[in-house]
């Protein structure tokens, strides 16, 4: 989510129309590092892991002032004669627990083999603002959190829905800056790649070895950037437009939100034509919404009633926004397809029932995440991204992005919504440039068809990068994390090893049928 030599040029453009704009901001620069390095304390925490919390500097201009904590993670080397050293890695979010990620998907074999885990000690980590770090927190309870976030659809369809949602984004900001003050305004991913740079000080290392995913992705291009003689190998996986995602090219920074510009939508569109088409083929013994006619002609069929009004199944009422945002939800995993299929054959099915009475179904995570990671992901994304400011011109594009991209076009217009009335200013934030010179290669890897991290974005984000190499997988679905390929992991491995990057020759495809 996104081509380079223009970055300069761009970001001071950006700058001097700053008042239309959302933040704009001078392109990040190194800054002074801390005057110690923090010694870590690890101590066992169950099943062979190790933890440990940390300290860093708030704002590094003021490496002596306020400090803020951060929760680490490590899965020690299995081989520790033969260790390599510390292989940092970001799971993605922003907003998801690095620490509670890494002990429940570190040993999933085809995202670190254990060739891998034998040379490397694996840390990950709680960012700045999530979990068990020093967290925003928004809310005084849980409760207030769920009654807050409970009745604001994934978009809004109409100028009523569209009125409230506006308000809600813009009262989101200033709960959160009424509660975490200063903090704020320290939440960027520069400051992040700062704290990363701090932790490999910290366990001895000279060089970077990191394995960013999804959001990781931009941590990782923002270190290189940052530090960029400190690089040793980075593989990012399932990658941003790096330009896309901070300004936009040109002047989209203006006029279109984070995700319209770097087209997410149409990686959605492009996969779900994957699940369609695969589910066809499969046919109804193993895809439920094979049965009784095209998924494709179904599916138009289906959203036609949704939009007229609520489907009814068991009870519960599914909105035109809750179809679609649930088929945005489970995409990522090809391991769900099934299953949505299922959920779509029996929407599908439903008798034309009034809603009357019935609850209204909402698209729901498939797993448990730390309590703050919305409220993170927004303090996050929102300090690194310049956004409009008017929410006319979401109302607008909301209409012609549903006409380019249907179904999925409103998705990448409303999906960072309260950044266009952010309350927080980072200064630090980096904005540009992407295409310092790294001691080393980077190694960008993205499946084919990838709902939330494009591949044309990848293919985007490798080329602003001075030393990426874009590696395609032949799948369908969110990362390797997600996508298992026992090639791709085996590309990956050998060059977290050796620096080689895989060769033209070199194919990898998914392992796994979503339908076998």
């Amino acid at each position: 989510m996104r081509r380079r030599r223009t970055r300069l040029l761009v970001a001071s453009v950006l700058i001097a129309v700053a008042p239309a704009l959302v933040g704009a901001a001078p392109a990040g620069a190194q800054r002074p590092q801390p005057t110690t390095t923090p010694q870590i304390a690890w101590s066992d925490c169950a099943d062979g892991y190790q933890c440990a919390t940390v300290g860093a500097p708030l704002d590094y201009d003021q490496p002596r002032g306020r400090q803020i904590s951060l929760s680490l993670i490590k899965d020690p080397a299995t081989d520790p004669a033969n260790r390599i050293g510390t292989l940092f890695v970001n799971f993605g979010g922003p907003g998801a627990s690095g620490v509670e990620r890494l002990r429940a998907r570190g040993r999933w074999e085809w995202l670190f083999s254990p060739e891998l885990r034998a040379r490397f000690d694996l840390v990950s980590w709680d960012t700045r603002g999530v979990g068990r770090s020093t967290a925003v927190r928004c809310f005084d309870t849980v409760a207030q959190q769920q009654e807050f976030f409970a009745p604001i659809p994934a978009f809004p369809v109409g100028a009523a829905q569209e009125r409230s949602f506006y308000a809600a984004a813009e009262d989101l900001g200033r709960r959160c800056r009424d509660r975490n003050g200063d903090l704020l305004d320290h939440l960027s991913s520069a400051d992040t790649a700062r704290d990363l740079d701090l932790l490999r000080r910290a366990v001895g290392d000279s060089s970077m070895n990191y394995f960013g995913l999804s959001y990781g992705t931009y941590v990782g291009a923002t270190y290189a950037n940052l530090f960029p003689d400190r690089v040793r190998a980075l593989v990012l996986d399932g990658a941003l437009d790096f330009v896309g995602n901070a300004t936009g090219h040109g002047l989209d920074g203006l006029t279109k939100p984070i995700d319209t510009r770097q087209d997410v939508p149409r990686g959605i569109a492009d996969t779900f034509d994957q699940f369609l088409r695969r589910c066809a083929a499969a046919g109804a013994a193993k895809c439920a919404f094979a049965a009784g006619g095209d998924p494709r002609a179904k599916f138009a069929e289906l959203t036609a009633r949704a939009r007229q009004q609520p489907v009814v199944v068991d009870g519960e009422s599914w909105t035109y926004t809750g179809i679609i945002s649930t088929v945005n939800d489970n995409l990522p995993r090809p391991l769900w397809w099934a299953d949505l299929a299922v959920q779509l054959q029996r929407l599908y099915a439903a008798p034309q029932d009034s809603a009357a009475g019935a609850r209204t179904a909402r698209s729901e995570p498939r797993e448990e995440y730390p309590g703050n990671s919305t409220e993170a992901f927004y303090a996050t994304n929102c300090a690194d991204s310049v956004v409009p400011g008017n929410n006319a011109t979401y109302s607008r594009l909301g209409v012609s992005e549903e006409r380019r991209v249907p179904y999925f076009g409103p998705i990448g217009v409303f999906d960072y919504m309260p950044c266009a009335k952010w309350p927080a200013r980072n200064t630090d934030r980096h904005l540009g440039p992407w295409n310092r010179w790294t001691a080393a290669p980077i190694l960008v890897v993205n499946n084919r068809y990838d709902p939330s991290t494009p591949w044309h974005g990848a293919r985007d984000g490798a080329a602003e990068l001075a030393r990426g190499h874009l590696f395609t997988i032949e799948g369908a679905g969110h990362t390797g994390m997600f996508v298992p390929s026992a090639c791709g992991e085996r590309v990956k491995r050998e060059y977290l090893f050796t620096g080689a990057l895989p060769g033209p020759d070199v194919v990898c495809t998914a392992d796994d049928d979503p339908f076998a």
